[in-house]
């Protein structure tokens, strides 16, 4: 007990330390005085994961269609936004996309910098509401470990982000990440709208397929950074390399699951069981009925022919 007493009041020495070397211009922002109110955000999240699924047990699923349309579209909207402040500012700025330092300057640039990297945070709150509607609808399959753990650790992270690096190479996974959001919500919305126009939406595994190379991009941004010796923060560049490892694992295997695994032929599967009798949608049977039609017409012509 005397252990775990020792641990916490260290973790709260860290913590108040940590403070006085974070930028001042965001401490007054909504949500930057504290991390309780994410933190609140998040377990409100996991705590729906756990009972969202039981109340919609016995329940017919929601539709939630035009809500979906709305939303996907809205979600375009902000990560247009956002993408096209970080890319504008930062050229304004004069920023490097190789090394780019985090000043705490007041500059209007650098202030629409913090304020577009901002709403960056703000929006993977929003993207709880990703899951809610998932589980509304009954889609369960569709909240699998890697959705929860981007949902859940994005936010988190990128509170810390703002809290510490509202600016310098913050800009450059942002403004990509952002990027690709814009095409999957876009792809999303297009897909609410039903058959007729998901038919056309041939594109879904080139998301995976850019959100793969995003995170190879960010291993090689951040590695060159640590190797020249950038002076922006070394404990934020090492953060990202090792949660990108983490994504390319997660997302590599989702898209060979998905996309590249042959999943073998119920047949097969049958047979080399040594149940032939018993194949999927009643194909043995039916085998079965064809073969004694055919043993019985040959009976009969076998009879007409003694005849």
């Amino acid at each position: 007990m005397e252990t775990v007493t020792h641990w916490i009041n260290d973790t709260v020495d860290f913590y108040k330390w940590s403070l006085t070397i974070a930028d001042k211009r965001v401490e007054t922002w909504p949500m930057m005085s504290s991390p309780w109110p994410t933190l609140a955000i998040s377990q409100l999240y996991l705590l729906f994961l756990w009972a969202g699924p039981r109340y919609m047990q016995n329940r017919e699923p929601f539709q939630l269609r035009k809500t979906l349309i709305v939303y996907n579209f809205s979600m375009v909207l902000l990560n247009f936004y956002i993408c096209k402040e970080l890319l504008l500012g930062s050229r304004a700025a004069g920023y490097s996309y190789l090394c780019q330092p985090v000043s705490d300057s007041k500059d209007v640039n650098e202030l629409r910098i913090a304020s577009a990297l901002w709403w960056y945070y703000i929006s993977k709150g929003v993207e709880y509401l990703d899951t809610v509607f998932f589980i509304l609808r009954k889609k369960f399959n569709q909240v699998s470990f890697l959705h929860v753990y981007h949902h859940c650790t994005m936010f988190i992270l990128w509170w810390i982000g703002i809290k510490w690096v509202p600016g310098g190479q913050s800009f450059f996974g942002a403004s990509i990440n952002s990027g690709i959001h814009v095409l999957m919500y876009l792809y999303y919305g297009l897909a609410a709208f039903g058959p007729s126009i998901q038919r056309y939406l041939w594109w879904k595994k080139y998301l995976t397929i850019i959100q793969m190379i995003q995170f190879h991009v960010t291993i090689g941004h951040a590695a060159h950074s640590l190797y020249t010796g950038c002076p922006f923060p070394s404990w934020m560049q090492w953060t990202l390399i090792c949660y990108a490892i983490t994504f390319i694992i997660l997302f590599g295997n989702f898209y060979y699951q998905t996309y590249r695994r042959k999943p073998r032929h119920p047949a097969a599967k049958a047979v080399a069981n040594g149940n032939v009798s018993t194949l999927t949608n009643g194909v043995g049977k039916m085998t079965d009925e064809v073969m004694s039609e055919e043993n019985g017409k040959k009976q009969k012509k076998g009879r007409a022919k003694r005849d």
